[in-house]
């Protein structure tokens, strides 16, 4: 990357690829096609003007002057317009273009008027004319200046501005805010937190209201935003806020349902009991609001919303227990959930929100490499097996389900259940996420977007939100597209590595490579020893055709890991045939495919550093069985 890699690859392939770039952005901006068009329109006219206008009907000479100035002030204006309107960033939210145009107009219309007044007989008038129109242009420049001045964001509300998702509201669309802890001994965060997630799910049943996601209503815990903020942030109207005091068995509960348009507060309630008494409650809570909006639920919603999985107060104290610390998703977290669970179905029996937490326990242990063997992915398919023993409709069931047939590398199955899941729950992330996730690596982007799309209203302060918007754009060639979105989700997080390496890899493909480089020294630093510090280094490497180093990395642990998901084998491919070491890069592409990486229009076109291996035999002979499993893979 930066100065050096223009050494090690050769500064002809830099100059060459720089070149290539350029071209590439001309074309995406019609700058082209534009020139083309006002070349052979513009000679067009002006031989109208001199043939017809000037010698048959004696118009004076200057009139040819006035055309040619018009053509090219038109001209320079719509290429400027072009090129800034195509610009990836605007530091200071100025666009170039909304300045400079207008001010190319003014000077043109500045000289024609001056030649007119010349050709009339007015030639004193000119200086006035110049006059005006500078002041003119510096009125322009101070007014456009003060209004993006004004338009820019709050540092303080900054980090949320991506989520602002339009300007009109669903009239059905509510967040639940975190419950606060109002308990004696501030111990109850998890309760809190666990009454939170029951509402949203409840809420959740109704197809006509727009719940947002746990994940996004989390973000705001502690927060010290206006509702009327808060439901800026979302695009959403309504917030519901409440509180919870528990000391040993006794509950006192709290809830307020506020309209955000106008602050006003629809309704409110305080409920008071036992733990015993805690199901009842949330219901009451969900169906008041329910009322409050004039929402008429149909039979199955209204089951939904009656049904409790777990009938004990104690055994639901452990699950939602075990729910916070599957939330973190940290070795010590996990076991402790799953002792907890555990627990339960010794008290309670068979049960399937448990048992489907302890599949979902189990999938995170291989998803977080804590535990890798296959024998957690058995223990995961028994566990869904039980649920689904227990109710042939889990949503929670076929998401899992889902998942491990992923893990499997069996996609298209993958794809039937997480669509059998968000058939039961429309609007859940993890399905939706997922379902995305697959469709793009399988080279429906179209469709993907589709559920990024969703996933932009039912859960838009999620960083894996902007990942996947990201994702999409990348496996679509769209690379300039996805290091937006990429900003997005660092503004989340600006932490996270792994949406640093994508953004890393994303300037790569758009050959920045300096600031590629930065983001990748930072992970490497920040992270050693993790699979991005690796992948990082290795490309890096490649790109400075520094083998040895390279072939040092993909070694141990780390070759393993990367043989192991849809992603990491594209990568690892794309350096190795940075590096020459085409057998390799043909290898890995092929490890890739098996688990299910069929998007054949970025292998055979978009991915720019598969260029030298294109013409390889064994590559060829790969992307014959690409093209024929891409063009039936069913969505």
């Amino acid at each position: 990357m930066g100065s050096s890699n223009g050494e090690k690859i050769s500064s002809k392939e830099v100059k060459e690829s720089s070149f290539k770039a350029f071209i590439v952005k001309l074309r995406k901006r019609h700058i082209i096609e534009t020139l083309a068009a006002f070349i052979g329109g513009g000679w067009l006219l002006v031989e109208v003007v001199e043939r017809l206008l000037v010698e048959h009907y004696n118009f004076p000479g200057e009139t040819i002057d006035l055309a040619v100035i018009s053509v090219v002030g038109a001209l320079i204006a719509t290429l400027v317009w072009r090129w800034f309107r195509g610009t990836e960033k605007r530091p200071g939210n100025v666009k170039v273009e909304v300045l400079l145009v207008p001010l190319i107009i003014l000077v043109v219309l500045a000289i024609d008027l001056i030649l007119i007044l010349q050709i009339a007989g007015f030639p004193g008038k000119a200086l006035l004319i110049g006059i005006a129109a500078f002041l003119l242009g510096i009125a322009w420049i101070v007014f456009k200046s003060l209004q993006w001045a004004a338009g820019m964001p709050d540092a303080a509300v900054k980090k949320f501005d991506i989520s602002r998702l339009g300007e009109i509201k669903p009239e059905k669309s509510i967040v639940v805010l975190p419950f606060a802890d109002l308990s004696p001994q501030k111990d109850q965060e998890y309760f809190c937190d666990g009454m939170t997630e029951e509402i949203i799910t409840d809420l959740s049943h109704v197809r006509e209201l727009l719940v947002i996601s746990r994940s996004s209503a989390m973000t705001f815990k502690g927060s010290s935003k206006t509702v009327r903020d808060i439901a800026k942030d979302l695009n959403i109207r309504f917030v519901l806020e409440g509180s919870v005091r528990k000391a040993g068995n006794d509950l006192r509960i709290t809830a307020q349902l506020v309209d955000a348009t106008t602050d006003a507060h629809i309704w409110a309630e305080k409920y008071g009991g036992t733990l015993d008494d805690v199901f009842a409650i949330q219901e009451k809570v969900s169906r008041s609001i329910l009322e409050a909006l004039k929402l008429k639920l149909t039979p199955d919603e209204s089951r939904r919303i009656s049904t409790r999985p777990i009938a004990s107060p104690e055994v639901y104290d452990l699950h939602i227990q075990a729910r916070h610390d599957i939330w973190h998703a940290e070795a010590p977290g996990l076991e402790r959930a799953s002792r907890l669970v555990r627990k339960g179905l010794d008290l309670i029996g068979d049960n399937e929100i448990l048992y489907a937490d302890l599949g979902f326990i189990n999938l995170m242990y291989f998803d977080t490499a804590v535990k890798k063997e296959e024998s957690v992915l058995v223990e995961a398919e028994e566990c869904i097996q039980k649920v689904f023993s227990l109710n042939s409709d889990s949503s929670s069931g076929h998401y899992l389900r889902g998942m491990i047939q992923r893990k499997r590398k069996n996609l298209s199955q993958a794809v039937k259940e997480l669509k059998r899941s968000l058939a039961i729950d429309p609007n859940h992330p993890d399905p939706l996420m997922w379902l995305g996730w697959v469709y793009a690596h399988s080279g429906r982007v179209s469709e993907a977007r589709r559920l990024v799309g969703r996933l932009l209203k039912v859960d838009p302060l999620n960083l894996l939100t902007y990942f996947l918007s990201g994702a999409v754009e990348v496996l679509d060639g769209k690379f300039d597209a996805s290091i937006k979105e990429f900003d997005k989700a660092l503004q989340l997080d600006e932490q996270n590595m792994f949406i640093r390496f994508w953004q890393a890899r994303s300037l790569t493909y758009t050959r920045r490579f300096e600031e590629a480089r930065r983001l990748s020294d930072i992970i490497e630093k920040e992270s050693p020893g993790t699979i991005w510090a690796g992948l990082a280094s290795f490309h890096r490497y490649a790109l400075e055709n520094k083998k040895a180093e390279a072939l040092r990395i993909d070694s141990g642990d780390f070759k393993k890991l990367v043989r192991d998901d849809e992603s990491f084998p594209i990568w690892m491919a794309e350096s190795y045939a940075l590096l020459g070491e085409t057998t390799e890069a043909v290898e890995r592409l092929k490890n890739a495919v098996d688990w299910g990486f069929i998007n054949y229009p970025f292998l055979m076109e978009n991915d720019p550093f598969l260029t030298n291996i294109r013409g390889e035999p064994r590559f060829k002979k790969l992307m014959e069985r690409v093209k024929c499993e891409w063009e039936h893979f069913e969505v």
